[in-house]
């Protein structure tokens, strides 16, 4: 006779779950591995094959204890660890395939059906483990069928692994994947027949409550497994993201460093002009004093005019040493305005030494904004110095203009507008990639690094032609007042 079983709905349901946890861990873990090289790359790339494979295999476990059939059944230690042994080793060759740079959609099918084939022969190794007095056989339409399913599954996992960057697409990818897994188990399932000849005991009552436990256990040690996975993969992405911070805060002073060095002979022109302006008055102070009768008001008005001289050339030092200073980004509140003004005095004599006029418009009584004021100076710096450039072989006239306002949805807004060559035609958004340039001596960086500290103030920077000619670089960034709400 045909001994028929059930499935226990909750520990269906948790089956499903140990699948779906698993994939999630898996595409996580996969992601990890393509952000890295050589042995740290596959070191990630085992650690999703165990996951993914040791999840599969969980799953299935966990899913053939929730079967309940009213014989007495047990399992073949031997033949159930080889399952685990297949599902973990037919998971890494095709997570190892697809995962090279090479692979190909040829690739990934072969590969999908290497593991499915392999997930099949783990189910089908599960089964024959199982021990009970009836005689298993399988309808040949649903075993083919579930070799249908494992097969579109696995390649659905392998696509997908390497290919969700977003958190919320790794939950559907993993809500797909979990399902799908489980579907394959449920479909090869719906292939067995238990057959009995003859008479038969039905097991003790307390036998689906032993099962129960047993899948309890190894869902719980399988969730802990994997969530161990996934704390280590975070803090590895944590650590990454720390370095790229560390990287980019690193290039972002070499930038500076660079682009003062280029200017050096002016800055040494603009500092020059105080001290002699100084030397000057103070040959004049000592001239009001030394006559026969000393003038003091005309010496003191000398004397004043050195302090001003002194405190002007103090400040042009001070600016400058400021961009060559290394150190971390400090958020403090800052008025763009004055930023702009700083940034016009520092590169006047660079300005000027080319024969370009500035205009200001800059707005009042603008709300200030939180930010690093070393790093808005390096992006104001660098889009003043790409508007010389742009305009320093201009035969036409060169104006420079600098705006700033409140713009509609209350952010602040600034513009460097020169009339020098303009964009390169249609690649006004090339422009900010990484070592992308249209100077014969630039190193693609400046405006790279410029928008990314711009969108690390929560910001935008981007550019547009200026009409009849040159080019416009806008700046948007969050006020105080918007960045608390």
């Amino acid at each position: 006779m045909i001994a028929t079983g059930t499935h226990d709905p909750y520990l269906v349901a948790l089956s499903i779950l140990v699948a779906a946890f698993a994939s999630y861990t898996a595409l996580d873990l996969g992601a990890r591995a393509s952000a890295t090289r050589g042995l740290a790359r596959r070191v990630w790339l085992l650690a999703a094959a165990v996951t993914m494979g040791g999840g599969i295999w969980s799953m299935h476990f966990v899913a053939m204890l929730a079967f309940k059939m009213p014989l007495a059944m047990s399992y073949d230690v031997g033949l159930t660890i080889l399952s685990l042994v297949v599902a973990i080793f037919v998971t890494s060759g095709g997570f190892y395939v697809i995962s090279r740079q090479s692979a190909s959609p040829r690739r990934l099918v072969l590969s999908g059906v290497f593991m499915g084939l392999g997930i099949v022969a783990m189910h089908y190794t599960g089964m024959a483990a199982l021990r009970s007095p009836a005689d298993l056989s399988y309808d040949p339409l649903f075993v083919a069928l579930s070799i249908v399913v494992a097969i579109g599954a696995s390649t659905a996992a392998l696509w997908l692994t390497f290919r969700t960057t977003h958190l919320w697409q790794r939950l559907g990818a993993a809500a797909v994947m979990g399902v799908a897994i489980s579907g394959m188990h449920y479909t090869a399932m719906r292939a067995a027949s238990f057959t009995v000849h003859g008479q038969f005991y039905e097991a003790p009552g307390h036998a689906g409550l032993d099962q129960t436990h047993l899948a309890l256990a190894v869902a719980g040690t399988t969730f802990v497994i994997l969530a161990v996975a996934l704390v280590a993969s975070l803090s590895e992405q944590n650590r990454a993201e720390a370095a790229l911070r560390q990287a980019r805060e690193d290039l972002a002073h070499v930038n500076r460093v660079t682009t003062m060095g280029a200017l050096t002979a002016s800055l040494a022109h603009e500092v020059s002009q105080p001290i002699a302006a100084a030397v000057t008055n103070a040959q004049a102070c000592l001239n009001w004093l030394a006559g026969e009768t000393p003038n003091l008001e005309a010496a003191r008005a000398s004397a004043m005019s050195i302090v001003e001289d002194g405190t002007r050339a103090a400040e042009i030092i001070s600016r400058t040493r400021l961009l060559f200073t290394k150190g971390r980004p400090r958020r403090d509140l800052v008025d763009v305005n004055d930023v702009i003004r700083e940034m016009i005095v520092l590169l006047r004599s660079e300005i000027t030494r080319h024969g370009i006029s500035v205009r200001t418009e800059l707005a009042s009584h603008l709300p200030r904004l939180m930010g690093d004021r070393v790093q808005l100076q390096q992006v104001l710096m660098n889009l003043i110095m790409n508007s010389v450039d742009a305009m320093k072989d201009v035969d036409e006239t060169r104006e420079l203009a600098i705006t700033s306002r409140q713009a509609n949805d209350g952010r602040l807004m600034v513009s460097v507008i020169d009339t020098g060559v303009g964009l390169p035609a249609q690649q006004a958004d090339q422009i900010f990639y990484a070592f992308f340039t249209t100077k014969p001596q630039g190193t693609g960086m400046g405006l790279s690094i410029s928008r990314s500290i711009v969108e690390s103030h929560n910001g935008r920077l981007w550019a547009s032609d200026n009409a009849p000619r040159g080019a416009c670089f806008h700046v948007v960034l969050p006020t105080v007042v918007e960045t608390r709400e």
